[in-house]
């Protein structure tokens, strides 16, 4: 008897995407395109949020019902990261958090759309090392949150709000299905963009995955479905690069962390984590930042974590950076 195997659409979709990113002659193409789920995975209970996820959202991400024929304004928002803690300052570095505001012509209702990481930003990029288990443990889950209202100061005083749009409720409807399809399913946060040199012909080896990707597909779709946007200024948008060579695969968890031969590996890629990992003293973070400088400048040396497997980048200068570029609306 043959053996039966049953792949899910998502699961069956990604092995397409990764064949096809291998290129017609076997040779890597790149993007390496981001893997979606069939499903949200509920968070482990070791994950804790320093601030808690979509506190005056629905907590089953629902989003209310438009009438057909309500006009729905659009508008772009834009925000320093953390700006109830550091004000500005975040923002003169253009580190900035993106999101879309909505308002119902009809009921005057407004509304914010944002995608975030369920436990913030230093989780969804390193790694927490635990003594019970040999992989590194990551608490990188991202998600949509949509709640009633804007906060007309937090996005204006040191940001942007814009409108930028006007769509039917019935578009507005449609939009809120797709949002709740693409949550599902593209479940965790991807800080990094990485790219081979800041050159405009660069390749780009893996894209982010994070709050102003959001806000572009959100724009795609609604342009696919007919709505018109605009915008009176520049859309610039927040980008951290890591620049390398061609990135080499390496394993999944399973592979490296699980199997005897590849304890070296294992043992690497703990030690690369290691000046990363949260809650640390002064003392020890300044030690850390001279630790990270040595493995990442000087040894050239990167373990990324993508699609939850484990890629080396053989890192080269400018190494990483902080851009603020535009990406006009579709």
């Amino acid at each position: 008897m043959r053996p039966t195997v049953v792949l899910t659409c998502s699961v069956l979709f990604y092995y397409l995407e990764i064949v096809h990113s291998r290129g017609v002659h076997g040779k890597q193409e790149w993007p390496i395109p981001y893997r979606r789920f069939d499903y949200r995975p509920a968070a482990d209970s070791y994950c804790e949020a320093m601030f808690p996820f979509c506190p005056t959202g629905d907590r089953d991400g629902r989003i209310p019902y438009m009438n057909n024929w309500d006009i729905i304004s659009l508008f772009r928002m834009q925000a320093p990261v953390w700006e109830f803690k550091y004000g500005s300052l975040l923002g003169k570095m253009h580190i900035m958090h993106d999101a879309i505001g909505f308002s119902s012509a009809e009921t005057g209702r407004n509304y914010t759309m944002e995608w975030y990481e369920l436990f913030q930003l230093g989780n969804c990029t390193f790694p927490h090392l635990r003594r019970e288990t040999n992989n590194p443990f990551w608490c990188n889950q991202g998600a949509a949150c949509f709640f009633e209202g804007i906060d007309d100061v937090h996005w204006s005083e040191n940001g942007t709000l814009e409108k930028v749009g006007e769509i039917s409720g019935g578009q507005f409807n449609e939009m809120a299905l797709w949002v709740q399809g693409d949550n599902q399913t593209g479940i965790y946060y991807e800080t990094w963009t990485v790219r081979s040199d800041p050159g405009p012909n660069a390749t780009v080896w893996f894209d982010s995955y994070d709050c102003s990707q959001f806000v572009h597909r959100t724009y795609r779709y609604l342009t696919q479905q007919g709505a018109k946007l605009s915008s009176r200024s520049q859309t610039n948008y927040t980008k951290i690069y890591l620049y390398s060579g061609e990135p080499t695969y390496l394993g999944d968890d399973d592979s490296i962390f699980r199997v005897p031969s590849a304890k070296t590996l294992a043992d690497d890629i703990r030690k690369f984590y290691h000046p990363f990992r949260p809650h640390q003293s002064y003392m020890d973070f300044v030690l850390s930042l001279a630790e990270a400088y040595q493995k990442v400048v000087e040894e050239k040396s990167f373990y990324l974590y993508y699609n939850f497997e484990y890629w080396h980048l053989p890192m080269k200068s400018p190494y990483v950076q902080i851009t603020y570029e535009e990406v006009p609306l579709p």
